[in-house]
């Protein structure tokens, strides 16, 4: 597999496609890009690609590998933009980044934190901490770092996704409401996160 392969550009896809979609998408493109369809000559890289292609369905069918596929992209995506961050910060959300992947979560909160520490006003530093933070358990710690985060990056979109769907799990329908929104204002395209704001205003008008 290749790690800048785009699963959904591969799939052609959007980022809020749905399991029944992209699966369907899938085996459209596998009838003709299957490798016993190919020339002899071009076998090996129709092969190549095909396995690219499992990949991509398997990984964006499956919700925990999916997340943790979206959070390397949102960070390889803000990496990109920030060549000239510190060092030293960029290595701890390295490695915070490695540990996430491996679900260890409490060793990538740890790093995370060392980071806000070094740079508290790194949104991605604080982005990061909130979820790594909600994955460990820590929801006051989360909930205090995406908060930070949010005012830092206040036009991010995923940002605010992440942060609302922290806040729901917390119990906190009225600041995860409020981040949907605001999710909302940016991308108002942005199914996934109109179908959670519905979903989060439900409960609040049931909660007792």
């Amino acid at each position: 597999m290749s790690r800048d392969v785009d699963y959904y550009a591969l799939l052609g896809v959007t980022h809020e496609a749905n399991e029944s979609e992209i699966r369907d998408r899938f085996r459209a493109i596998a009838r003709e890009a299957h490798p016993d369809r190919a020339p002899r000559e071009g076998k090996a890289e129709a092969e190549a690609k095909f396995q690219d292609l499992t990949e991509a369905v398997n990984v964006l069918t499956n919700p925990e590998r999916r997340k943790a596929y979206d959070f390397e992209q949102a960070f390889k995506a803000s990496d990109a933009a920030s060549p000239d961050a510190d060092s030293v910060t960029q290595s701890l959300l390295a490695r915070g980044m490695q540990a996430y992947k491996e679900r260890q979560f409490g060793d990538a909160a740890g790093n995370f934190q060392l980071a806000v520490h070094r740079n508290p006003n790194d949104p991605r530093a604080q982005h990061y901490l909130g979820l790594a933070a909600a994955r460990s358990g820590d929801m006051r710690t989360a909930v205090k770092a995406l908060e930070t985060a949010m005012t830092l990056d206040a036009h991010n979109v995923n940002l605010l996704k992440d942060a609302g769907a922290v806040f729901r799990q917390a119990g906190l329908f009225v600041k995860a409401e409020k981040a949907y929104q605001e999710a909302l204002r940016w991308d108002p395209s942005a199914a996934e996160v109109r179908r959670a704001l519905e979903e989060v205003r439900a409960k609040r008008a049931v909660k007792p």
